[in-house]
């Protein structure tokens, strides 16, 4: 299964549910914490009791972010050479706190993006019966 087919199979629930994953919240109730640490998933919605456990965001965010991070470090390259040509360390300095700096800041939403993926499609053991429980 292509990732287009997995992302058109259920478009209504989709797009709220990524957005409340990306807000760190329930994907289901968009109330509780979706997280119980800067990574940790909680076990359950606090708000609404969707049980999260089955999720299985485990690689897949930091992949993502570090292709997103990589692609705008590496944009940001030329125009800092341009102003910064003479100072290669201070290039690199500035594009190294960056690149820390952007990828501590999306690795969260990512994996929040993810679970609410793996809830709407009920991938990994997420109950595809809950329909009529979906926001």
């Amino acid at each position: 299964m292509t990732v287009s087919n997995l992302l058109a199979q259920d478009p209504g629930n989709l797009k709220p549910a990524l957005k409340r994953g990306a807000c760190l919240k329930c994907p289901r109730c968009g109330q509780g914490k979706l997280f119980r640490g800067y990574l940790r998933v909680a076990e359950e919605c606090n708000a609404c009791g969707l049980d999260l456990t089955p999720q299985r965001a485990d690689d897949g965010p930091a992949y993502v972010v570090i292709l997103l991070v990589a692609h705008l470090v590496a944009f940001a390259l030329a125009p800092l050479f341009g102003v910064m040509g003479d100072r290669p360390a201070l290039v690199a300095l500035v594009l190294g706190l960056a690149a820390i700096l952007l990828s501590l800041a999306l690795l969260p939403p990512v994996k929040g993006m993810f679970v609410a993926l793996q809830w709407v499609k009920g991938m990994h053991g997420f109950d595809p019966a809950r329909t009529a429980a979906r926001g």
